[in-house]
């Protein structure tokens, strides 16, 4: 039987090499194609639907496509479909299903009268051959490989990078990035490895052995990242986490946060990050035991966990990689299995 853990660590462990295949020649130019018929299309707005840690990814992809492509872009709910019958009128949209297996059935429908109402479709997945990929009219191959634990870490990642080679694709028009881009992208596997190589979350770990809540929370592209690590600690050390835009928690929750609930906060740099500086002092005022995640000290913050300086857009793919080793660490710390979590699956079945 393996030790507990070991398929987590493992697939946390290779996301470095799942950013190296993703931006090699080959993937990244079938990612420039697909960028280059959306460009042709020129979607009036875009729809992303998903599931679970999918849904994080995809909202990650909603904020860049408003602010990157300056088209309107929004989550589907799922249910509103299968459930309630329901058939929006989605002709000119794009319709993006974001999901690691590509068998949730649910996700499959709404591809499929988003096709009926005349919208067009896309499919990133970790696998090409699913149900959903086939549904649609456009496919992307996050290509992450096998993942190990059920807790998904390095799917999440590829579909983070997948969706922003996308739509800086579309920005571009015929799908190809910029030369500086390509570089600054290009240093994302080595600034990865960096990353978790630190050996401080593993040190924090035990620091929550016994907490009974926890609150996540960041602004803008920090956001998404906010709502996984939350996410990753309910699932794999089945803690109560409340996640939060900053923005959102002082607007009265704010009042729950005292120096018995950890508060976990992203701060980069750029405008998302600046917001989060109010965020961390007004914490800091009520005591709270504040961990920043991020590339400078924040005032009102107890400890943070250092990860680089870089564009505002490229922080989730970096931030996210400590906090999912501190999920496993506290999970190991708390007595819990992180790669089998109870109750759990793979792959969920909705409708």
């Amino acid at each position: 039987m393996a030790e507990r853990g070991t398929g987590m660590a493992a697939d946390i462990a290779e996301q470095p090499d799942g950013y190296e295949r993703l931006l090699t020649a080959k993937r990244a130019g079938a990612i420039a194609k697909v960028a280059a018929r959306i460009a042709d299309w020129r979607p009036r707005h875009v729809v992303f639907t998903a599931r679970g840690t999918s849904d994080h990814a995809a909202l990650y992809a909603a904020y860049l496509t408003e602010i990157r492509l300056g088209i309107p872009a929004g989550l589907a709910s799922p249910s509103a479909v299968t459930l309630y019958g329901a058939r929006p009128d989605l002709a000119g949209a794009l319709v993006v299903g974001v999901s690691q297996s590509g068998g949730s059935a649910d996700l499959v429908e709404v591809m499929k009268a988003a096709r009926e109402s005349g919208a067009h479709t896309l499919a990133v997945t970790n696998n090409p051959g699913s149900p959903l990929a086939e549904a649609a009219e456009l496919h992307v191959d996050v290509a992450a490989g096998h993942e190990r634990a059920v807790a998904a870490t390095k799917t999440y990642t590829a579909e983070l990078l997948a969706l922003l080679l996308l739509i800086e694709g579309v920005r571009a028009g015929n799908g190809k990035l910029s030369g500086d881009e390509r570089l600054a992208l290009a240093e994302l596997p080595g600034l990865a490895a960096k990353v978790l190589d630190d050996p401080t979350p593993g040190e924090l770990a035990p620091r929550y052995r016994f907490a009974a809540r926890v609150v996540t929370t960041g602004r803008g592209y920090a956001y998404p990242t906010a709502r996984e690590t939350a996410l990753k600690l309910m699932e794999t050390s089945y803690l109560a986490a409340l996640a939060f835009s900053g923005a959102d928690l002082l607007h009265g929750p704010l009042a729950m946060t005292d120096p018995d609930i950890p508060v976990l906060a992203v701060v980069g740099d750029g405008p998302g990050g600046e917001a989060m500086r109010e965020v961390v002092a007004r914490l800091g005022e009520r005591r709270a035991d504040v961990v920043t995640i991020g590339p400078s000290d924040v005032a009102g913050a107890t400890a943070r966990i250092a990860t680089p300086a870089v564009d505002e857009r490229y922080a989730p793919l970096l931030d996210i990689l400590p906090l999912q080793r501190l999920a496993l660490e506290l999970a190991l710390a708390r007595g819990e299995d992180p790669d089998a979590p109870r109750g759990l699956k793979k792959v969920t079945v909705t409708r």
